[in-house]
């Protein structure tokens, strides 16, 4: 586990040093197009996931990404163990230019996320995860730590985070917010005296959530596979859980329709009792 995940690593922040590299040049055109569900598409995304292809091309799983995710469900059946990657996270904030996107890789095995690996490429910022083993932040790395796994490791902190913020913190998209995602966050701002709410892009709410800046992050809304894969394992490895609106199903993988049902991202119900 302990070579994927480097792997992973790796792939991800080579594939965020080329996104960085786009994203600072104000004379480079981003190529931006749609894709069939109407979302944007940037020379980023095609850049980034080539990159991540070629490294993970060597291991012995195979991959759905967003920018090569129609593969027939006859086939992706068999798959035991599968990589799922979103290139590049939150092509909106990129296109805004705010910061607010990352690299998600993950690594599903029958179903449930057991690696992951998020990067943010404008702070240098690095989640990974694995189950069993805890997860962890790093920051700021660069391409050079990926050779030095063990240098990479020793500089990371273990999430969850101390934290003397005594408020009630949520996250929420800030590019998809939905009317049943808001009636539900002014639900939790009754329930809680003193709360915070805070609108981010991308899957660093997840990992917001993981390291325990945030309690809670609801999406009812549309999301992939690719959006939310390699945050779950992160949040799992950090004693969180990704839930489907009932609040106490998990989310599973490589499902036939890749689609993701509505969820909630908070302490594992063992935790909370």
């Amino acid at each position: 586990m302990d070579l994927l995940l480097q792997t992973a690593i790796t792939a991800a922040l080579n594939a965020g040093e080329e996104i960085l590299r786009i994203y600072d040049n104000p004379d480079s055109d981003l190529e931006v197009s749609k894709k069939s569900d109407n979302s944007p598409l940037t020379i980023a995304d095609r850049k980034s996931n080539e990159i991540i292809m070629g490294y993970l091309k060597d291991t012995p799983h195979p991959v759905i990404s967003e920018e090569n995710k129609a593969i027939d469900y006859q086939t992706r059946r068999s798959w035991t163990t599968v990589w799922i990657v979103d290139p590049l996270d939150g092509t909106k904030e990129f296109i805004k230019r705010n910061g607010e996107f990352t690299v998600n890789i993950a690594l599903v095995h029958d179903g449930q996320p057991v690696l992951g690996v998020i990067y943010i490429p404008v702070t240098h910022t690095l989640y990974y995860g694995t189950i069993g083993e805890g997860a962890y932040k790093a920051a700021p790395v660069g391409c050079n730590m990926a050779a030095d796994f063990a240098g990479l490791k020793q500089r990371s902190l273990k999430l969850p985070l101390p934290r003397e913020d005594d408020s009630f913190v949520i996250v929420a998209s800030r590019s998809h917010a939905s009317p049943e995602t808001l009636k539900f966050i002014a639900g939790l701002k009754r329930e809680h005296k003193n709360t915070r709410f805070t609108c981010i892009g991308s899957s660093i709410k997840i990992c917001l959530v993981a390291e325990g800046s945030a309690d809670i992050y609801p999406r009812f809304a549309p999301t992939m596979e690719w959006d939310t894969a390699a945050g779950h394992a992160i949040a799992v490895a950090a004693g969180k859980e990704m839930y489907r609106q009932d609040g106490k199903t998990p989310l599973t993988y490589n499902k036939e329709n890749l689609s993701n049902p509505w969820f909630i991202v908070k302490p594992c119900l063992r935790e909370q009792s």
